[in-house]
């Protein structure tokens, strides 16, 4: 053999070395690394914050169908409604900013699973049907078409037949929407906690607007 052909068996045998130290010294079966303590806590607490997001937005989806069924079976209360409805829309929105869904961290194992089922966009959420229904009146009620639209609600909304009842009934779903958004401060991070009390005090507002209303 010569001397350009015993060169080229020693380059081919120090390459195949070289790869099979390589394979020796990489991770069993292509594993990733798997995330430390640290990762994991992180994740979680990212996970019960887009928890706590989702329940906020779903609470207000609920008092929006609640709105949106005194409207369609009492059209004659817009004028007083419409404003107060803007609001709960403006809050769904901001409560959901932020996402309600955490990806993830890459390595950990299944059993942690996707923190809910609903994606990032607060209108996706899933419809509460026991928002508002706290303090309903025994007065006769009508079931508002309006309602009969979410395709998520296994009932429609029933509304006071009667206009005053109707608020009443409104005003307490706003009470209850408040007192829920109170009662998550504890367990809310500081910056979402400012926002669930802004929210919460614009509940509490509205209630007594409704109820005063009620009275007029």
């Amino acid at each position: 053999m010569g001397t350009t052909g015993r060169r080229a068996l020693l380059v081919a045998g120090a390459a195949a070395g070289a790869t099979a130290l390589a394979g020796c010294t990489s991770p069993s079966g292509g594993q990733a690394r798997r995330p430390d303590a640290a990762e994991l806590a992180a994740e979680r607490a990212a996970r019960a914050e887009a928890a706590l997001r989702l329940r906020a937005v779903t609470a207000a989806h609920g008092l929006l169908e609640r709105y949106d069924a005194t409207l369609a079976a009492h059209p004659a209360l817009a004028p007083r409604l419409t404003p107060l409805r803007a609001a709960v829309a403006a809050h769904a929105q901001a409560l959901g900013e932020g996402g309600t869904t955490v990806a993830p961290t890459p390595g950990a194992t299944a059993a942690s699973g996707p923190a809910t089922a609903a994606g990032s966009d607060p209108t996706t959420a899933p419809r509460s049907t026991t928002s508002g229904t706290t303090g309903a009146s025994a007065t006769p009620e009508t079931s508002a078409p309006a309602a009969r639209k979410s395709a998520g609600s296994p009932a429609p909304v029933r509304v006071a037949a009667d206009p005053r009842a109707a608020l009443r009934e409104l005003a307490a779903a706003e009470r209850a929407y408040s007192d829920g958004h109170t009662a998550a401060l504890l367990t809310a991070p500081p910056e979402y906690a400012r926002l669930l009390a802004s929210v919460a005090a614009s509940g509490a507002a509205h209630a007594y607007l409704l109820t005063e209303g009620a009275r007029a």
